[in-house]
């Protein structure tokens, strides 16, 4: 995957939710079809901490469940960096190896996107 499509529209939501969240992580899942990210699941993060973040397993089934009939894919997942670049952190990477999605990451300290696939490295593609 070399880029994916996030309106301004559900950038703006996911930027709002982060800002809600601090001091901790925000987390969602990005539904979709391809590479256009077309709904939003906003989820708790239940660790409620500022460098990590979980989203139950509960909500976890209910994402998947109501991207089916949506009839849509479960695309990437979103979570925030609250204090820190966005850029994947030695934990986001382990995490990318079991779900093998494009991981978009927001700053809290720049207030921006950036995106990335794990390879066999972390791979960064473009937002459009």
């Amino acid at each position: 995957m070399q880029k994916i499509k996030l309106s301004e529209s559900n950038k703006k939501i996911l930027s709002e939710y982060s800002e809600n969240q601090k001091p901790n992580e925000s987390c969602a899942l990005l539904f979709g079809k391809d590479s256009t990210v077309l709904d939003l699941f906003l989820a708790e993060n239940i660790e409620k901490s500022p460098v990590n973040f979980t989203i139950s397993n509960k909500q976890l089934i209910e994402g998947y469940d109501i991207a089916e009939k949506k009839k849509m894919d479960v695309i990437g997942i979103f979570h925030s960096h609250p204090n820190s670049e966005a850029y994947p952190s030695n934990t986001d990477k382990k995490f990318m190896q079991s779900n093998p999605v494009v991981w978009i990451i927001y700053s809290g300290i720049n207030k921006n996107f950036r995106a990335y696939f794990l390879d066999s490295d972390i791979i960064e593609i473009t937002i459009e």
